[in-house]
């Protein structure tokens, strides 16, 4: 085994670790001799590898997204881009089920993220997991960009909005609803995606 293999071999042993840990707790702070204890490797090695504590859970929860959606839609080029951004934002709504599934899940994260003090602790698995939903939003309108279908320049205000829709979807899949909520949901999509597609960001 090469050097290279090694240093791989760590860095895939620390995220798995760090996977874990979260799956276990979301509001897990990943310390790095936690993290490191769990791996199996040096704080040296996991250091070498994230600098900061931030590098590794953005990495980590870089890793859970990609592993939740391996068949990114934004590439899919036989459809029209806001065919495609409308497809990727549902895959943020999917997880948040609807009807009951939706308020159980609100009623998690009520619990871990609103309930409780503000503690470092809550804050920062908050933000790493608002961090996360920023960079897949944020990458997509990338990916739009460089095809043309938006201006090439910082999405800040778009993903913000973007977001900002998702959140107010998820909570209307948790409340009672007179109309198909598939319906409406996707006519609000439809509008905020052709809002960022062609809006000038002034």
């Amino acid at each position: 085994m090469t050097r290279d293999d090694r240093s791989t071999g760590s860095r895939e042993r620390i995220l798995a670790a760090a996977a874990a840990m979260l799956a276990e707790d979301v509001t897990a702070t990943l310390s790095v001799r936690a993290v490191a204890a769990r791996a199996g490797v040096s704080t040296g090695s996991l250091r070498f590898h994230f600098p900061t504590q931030r590098a590794l859970q953005d990495a980590v929860l870089a890793r859970i997204y990609d592993h939740m959606f391996p068949d990114d839609p934004i590439h899919d080029r036989s459809l029209p881009a806001r065919d495609r951004l409308v497809n990727c934002l549902r895959q943020i709504l999917a997880p948040a089920g609807v009807g009951k599934q939706a308020r159980e899940a609100w009623g998690e994260t009520y619990q871990r993220f609103i309930a409780p003090e503000p503690t470092e602790e809550v804050r920062t698995a908050y933000l790493a997991l608002e961090r996360a939903g920023w960079r897949r939003v944020e990458y997509w309108l990338t990916v739009l960009a460089d095809e043309g279908a938006l201006p090439r320049d910082d999405h800040a205000r778009r993903v913000r909005f973007l977001l900002t829709v998702l959140s107010g979807l998820s909570v209307e899949r948790a409340l009672p609803a007179e109309d198909s909520i598939l319906r409406s949901e996707t006519e609000t999509l439809y509008t905020a995606v052709d809002c960022v597609l062609t809006a000038p960001d002034t």
